[in-house]
């Protein structure tokens, strides 16, 4: 699937592209780089980053580093580890597929902020359907 392909299938998931702006800024085979800037809708009370906006992030990342290879796949299991505070209002989702099988896969999501320092890392399994 060519950038541009990408972009255009994941149109579909309005909560991503449209309600966070997350933007699909590369792909590759098994690998997928993601990013948004953080708003004030994206902010908790105590005026950082909500985790919901990391984790969707870093959700959404995945998915389309995961059907990049044209199979459907959906996520069976996430786990996000919170690791820093973002020092400025970009995050980073870079996606990795760690194993890739007939029926399921693994992959490991960094979320960095645009300096570099890394906010979360998120394991996510994925059925194949």
């Amino acid at each position: 699937m060519t950038l541009e392909e990408a972009r255009k299938y994941f149109e579909g998931d309005r909560f991503a592209t449209y309600k966070t702006g997350i933007v699909i800024d590369s792909i590759g085979d098994g690998c997928s780089e993601c990013s948004f800037e953080i708003t004030p809708d994206d902010v908790a009370a105590h005026g950082s980053v909500m985790g919901g906006a990391v984790f969707t992030l870093a959700d959404f990342a995945f998915a389309v580093a995961a059907n990049s290879g044209g199979v459907f796949t959906v996520t069976l299991n996430s786990s996000i580890s919170f690791v820093s505070m973002p020092k400025d209002k970009k995050l980073i989702a870079r996606c990795t597929c760690i194993k890739d099988g007939k029926k399921a896969c693994f992959y490991e999501t960094r979320v960095t902020d645009g300096l570099g320092n890394i906010v979360a890392i998120v394991t996510s399994n994925g059925i194949h359907i």
